[in-house]
């Protein structure tokens, strides 16, 4: 049999799949208490939408910035998995104080404290699934690792919603509960993954010298901008769990919600990485931002649950076309000493860009409401998609 004849799922290492497994029990760990976790601070704690926004978006803008000191660390280091270990485990044992936390500013804690975990694990995880994967199959490695880490994001919030029904909405209980699939993601990673060797390069040097970062040309930089608008036009999902709030749906039920958005997540992630080793990039990209005006459109068009959930699987489609799409090109444009670095990089601008949209939609649905919300993220798709026709370059990607 050809190597061409062999399915790029065989082809896959099994570190792949232990990181990607890693990423499934985790997520369910933070998503049985995110997909709460809006209701919990406006019904129990008293919070407006823009406090939510503002909450969530320097939660996760504070991941996104941490991974340029831990992917850059990863780099300088030689080294991947003492930092992930680190950052997962800083994840899970921030999870009881959400189950403890008697006010807004110990969630904004909890939650931050919990991203600097993600952020400390982020960057050297990707680059280690780089390091490991087979250049030919790189978007199916990063589409697999994706699809186990949304199975987790849908199966946390199932699990919640058992839980709220069992326990009388008692939100607390089931933060407690989240607490042990976290630990359970840390005991295999630790015991689970063993890091390629890595063959040195000489003396270890900054790797945010300047000099180093001239090496990050052109069309990863492109790759960096792209992220930061890519984030601009899609705020926190949060809102997603406030809109069908708005539809009626009973509290203990709003986690399906996020059950569905990540079930269609999880389904086409991999096979959207697998078509992205295939297909024009920018081609991808330009199809998920048309994805995303959909879903926003129908999300402003009524509070119906049914139009709801529509909505959010729209909004599912759109992260499996991109999310493991923009983690494959930066790996495709970045030196493979400086991925590490490279998505720290992109991380930072995207978190600052998820900072400004999580704060302004929250400011937009407190003022305006949700309509006008989504359709303000309908607009800022368009003015992407513009920008994504005029500035595209083809020469920095693959085009298969």
């Amino acid at each position: 049999m050809t190597k061409s004849a062999i399915s790029p799922l065989s082809q896959i290492p099994a570190g792949v799949w232990v990181l990607g497994f890693v990423s499934m029990l985790m997520d369910i760990s933070s998503e049985m208490i995110h997909s709460l976790l809006p209701l919990f601070m406006v019904s129990v704690l008293g919070a407006s939408a823009f406090s939510v926004g503002l909450i969530e978006g320097l939660a996760e803008s504070t991941a996104l910035i941490v991974k340029v000191f831990s992917g850059a660390l990863s780099d300088y280091l030689g080294r991947r998995k003492g930092l992930a270990v680190f950052g997962y485990a800083l994840g899970a044992l921030t999870k009881p104080l959400f189950a403890l936390a008697p006010s807004l500013g110990i969630v904004l804690a909890a939650r931050l404290l919990d991203r600097v975990g993600k952020g400390i694990r982020g960057a050297p995880r990707d680059a280690l699934v780089a390091d490991i994967a087979p250049p030919q199959v790189r978007g199916a490695a990063f589409g697999l690792r994706q699809a186990l880490d949304t199975v987790g994001a849908f199966l946390g919030p199932l699990l919640a919603v058992g839980l709220m029904l069992l326990w009388a909405n008692d939100f607390r209980a089931v933060f407690w509960v989240a607490v042990i699939p976290g630990l359970m993601a840390v005991a295999l990673l630790l015991f689970g993954i063993r890091e390629p060797e890595r063959q040195e390069q000489g003396k270890r040097s900054n790797p945010i010298r300047r000099a180093n970062l001239t090496r990050l040309g052109a069309p990863y930089w492109w790759v960096v901008g792209i992220g930061a608008v890519f984030s601009l036009a899609r705020f926190s999902e949060a809102f997603l769990v406030l809109r069908a709030q708005q539809g009626g749906i009973p509290a203990a039920l709003v986690p399906l919600v996020m059950v569905a958005m990540n079930l269609i997540y999880a389904v086409s992630a991999y096979p959207l990485g697998k078509l992205s080793d295939r297909m024009s990039h920018t081609r991808l990209l330009a199809l998920g931002l048309l994805v995303l005006i959909a879903a926003d459109l129908v999300l402003a068009s009524n509070e119906h649950w049914a139009v709801v959930i529509a909505g959010v699987a729209l909004w599912g489609v759109h992260m499996g076309i991109t999310q493991g799409l923009l983690a494959t090109m930066v790996a495709d444009t970045a030196p493979a000493d400086l991925r590490g670095t490279a998505y720290g990089f992109f991380n930072l601008m995207s978190g600052i860009a998820i900072l400004v949209a999580s704060g302004v939609a929250g400011l937009l649905w407190d003022h305006f409401g949700a309509s006008f919300t989504f359709h303000a993220g309908a607009a800022f798709c368009l003015v992407a998609l513009a920008g994504l026709a005029w500035r595209a370059k083809p020469a920095a990607f693959r085009t298969r």
